[in-house]
């Protein structure tokens, strides 16, 4: 079978559009078919697709995964949004906005946009959607109180700042509603991607009446979950399915050819599968890797991979110790001395056995974590043009030839910091570590994999699997030395990846400039060559790193910001604690039966296009 795996530039990304059918039978996981439908029910268009396990959150504002933003995407419309054009092109149209404005610039650098909101929005319960729901939304998104992982995606609207130095003590964004269907935002300056963001789920609008009244647990219940997009929620039965229904009040339910949709909540790839395959589910997000060789060969025209702007990486926490009970370093020193240590560690992975034998899906083995299809300043690849290695792109060379050099270059640094048994070749007191990760065979597979490789050095790391929200919160709060990870980008920018390891960015699992690392002076940076007036030698993280992503935000000119895109990637892959494994493509099974399919390269995927023929 000819693969389908299209190499993403940003600057011409496209969409990945096939087809749609019915179920003849429900999913096992549900009840029996009911065979006795009216003609009415009979034409009524429901489909039946699985994601992934129960969502952490369907607040917007919260929600911080893939899969969660797929269905915020069909609950919720903002003033933006993505859709496919008459060629089949995804692009980004208005949605709640009667047109996408070109921002105006301010004798200060600010820009400042002015959206009118369509008179027909309206909220499910019938009531108008108006310029305050979005303020209320974007600055409760942004705010200390919420401390959502996404609140620093708000930082380019001026007040941003304000807002977080002063403790939330009533500062408030620039947005302004001008009347109840006028909004005024300024930003800070210019940004080229801000209509995507306009597009991201944590710019949709909110209720401040239901959120006041049902509080943060509002999300959770259909009975408060009043939407505005093209779908309403039904039902959430809880770790099963969540139904969502045409929303009538959506100003442009017209074009929602899709009726229904159960979103069926699992994260065990043979159900899964299984599911597909008995007619029950017409959508998986995922299949067993030891399927994916056969799969291609019976299911052709089923069985997608398509690119993705994505890394799979594993993440250290930088406050974990790696040293023996025995070492000398501490402060700075220890923080230098573990970087290495991480930094060898990475190059004992051998990513082509993960991606050829475990993955297949046509991924490419990683060594930078900005992904593979972001382009740089001059078009060309930005991974391309990242790192040092000699001869090869990246931070360091993962060419199949060079497999035993990096392990040998591992070793030689490994011995500076551990006792080394040279007749068994191990390390003899490396202190044990444990590997987090959720409930998937392929991140099981990929742990088991590193496991043994660590082993054969006389590493012990002990894997440990935990079920999806929890992982995150896991994860989140710091509570492990090493876990698998994965970012997808959210718009086209490189910054996606690098402004996520901030000192405040809920998405800083390594816990960069957090607890003990906060205050460690460990870290060096150097931009005078660029004329950038920023060079700190042996300073904090915040000092460096979030001073760096500080700076690139500010920066118009397209050229400098790219450089220094670039120095912040190099200050984020020297500390090791950043680990890339491969560049994602995106694998899924969607029924030949169905027709008006799409997703973006962000990860979402879209349904209210669907029909069954």
């Amino acid at each position: 079978m000819k693969k389908r795996i299209p190499t993403l530039l940003l600057a011409g990304m496209f969409l990945f559009c096939t087809a749609c059918g019915p179920a003849e039978q429900s999913p096992e996981t549900g009840n029996p078919a009911d065979t006795g439908q009216s003609a009415a029910q009979e034409s009524k268009q429901e489909i039946n697709v699985c994601l992934a396990s129960e969502p952490a959150t369907l607040d917007p504002a919260l929600n911080s995964s893939a899969d969660g933003a797929t269905l915020c995407a069909h609950l919720f419309a903002g003033l933006a949004k993505w859709t496919t054009d008459e060629n089949g092109q995804l692009v980004i149209v208005p949605d709640l906005a009667e047109y996408l404005p070109i921002g105006i610039r301010q004798a200060d650098g600010s820009v400042t946009y002015k959206y009118t909101i369509r008179s027909a929005a309206r909220w499910s319960d019938g009531q108008q959607v108006t310029a305050d729901d979005f303020v209320f939304a974007w600055n409760r998104a942004a705010s200390p109180e919420l401390a959502a992982d996404y609140s620093t995606m708000f930082e380019v609207i001026r007040g941003y700042d304000q807002m977080w130095a002063e403790g939330g003590s009533g500062q408030k964004l620039a947005v302004t509603a001008l009347d109840e269907r006028t909004l005024q935002v300024t930003l800070d300056s210019d940004i080229s991607y801000w209509n995507e963001l306009l597009a991201f789920p944590a710019y949709y609008p909110l209720r401040e009446d239901i959120i006041s009244e049902k509080g943060e647990n509002w999300a959770t219940d259909p009975d408060s979950y009043i939407s505005n997009g093209a779908y309403t929620l039904t039902s959430w039965d809880h770790h099963s399915v969540i139904t969502v229904d045409k929303n009538p009040e959506y100003f442009d339910a017209k074009k929602v050819t899709m009726d229904t949709i159960h979103f069926y909540l699992s994260d065990d790839q043979n159900n899964m599968l299984s599911n597909f395959q008995n007619g029950a589910w017409q959508f998986i997000d995922d299949v067993p890797t030891n399927e994916i060789a056969s799969l291609k060969e019976s299911n052709p025209d089923e069985f997608h991979v398509n690119g993705q702007l994505g890394t799979y990486y594993v993440c250290w926490n930088v406050n974990a110790e790696l040293l023996p009970v025995t070492s000398p370093y501490t402060g700075a020193d220890r923080i230098k001395a573990e970087n290495e240590i991480r930094s060898a560690l990475a190059l004992v992975i051998d990513r082509n056995y993960i991606v050829d034998s475990i993955a297949q899906g046509g991924q490419v083995p990683a060594s930078s974590f900005v992904a593979m299809g972001m382009t740089d300043y001059d078009g060309s690849q930005f991974y391309k043009n990242a790192g040092n290695t000699p001869d090869c792109a990246g931070y360091y060379d993962v060419r199949r030839s060079a497999y035993q050099s990096n392990w040998d270059k591992a070793v030689e640094t490994l011995k500076k910091y551990y006792d080394y048994d040279e007749a068994s070749g191990r390390f003899t007191d490396f202190p044990p570590i444990t590997y987090l990760y959720n409930n998937n065979e392929t991140h099981k597979a990929i742990a088991e994999n590193i496991q043994g490789i660590f082993a054969s050095l006389g590493i012990t790391m002990n894997l440990e699997n935990q079920e999806w929200a929890t992982f995150l919160e896991t994860r989140k709060s710091g509570d492990f030395t090493i876990a698998r990870n994965g970012w997808v980008a959210d718009y086209n920018d490189p910054i996606s990846f690098l402004d996520m390891w901030t000192s405040a960015s809920g998405n800083n699992d390594v816990q960069f400039g957090k607890g003990e690392n906060a205050g460690i002076a460990a870290y060096s940076l150097d931009c005078s060559d660029l004329g950038v007036n920023l060079s700190v030698m042996d300073g904090t993280w915040a000092e460096t790193y979030d001073a760096l992503i500080s700076v690139i935000k500010s920066t118009e000119d397209a050229e400098l910001r790219y450089r220094l895109m670039h120095r912040a990637e190099d200050l984020l892959m020297e500390t090791g604690c950043i680990t890339p494994i491969f560049f994602y493509t995106d694998i899924y099974m969607l029924s030949d039966q169905v027709n008006g399919f799409f997703a973006n390269p962000l990860g979402y995927k879209f349904f209210m296009k669907c029909t069954y023929k």
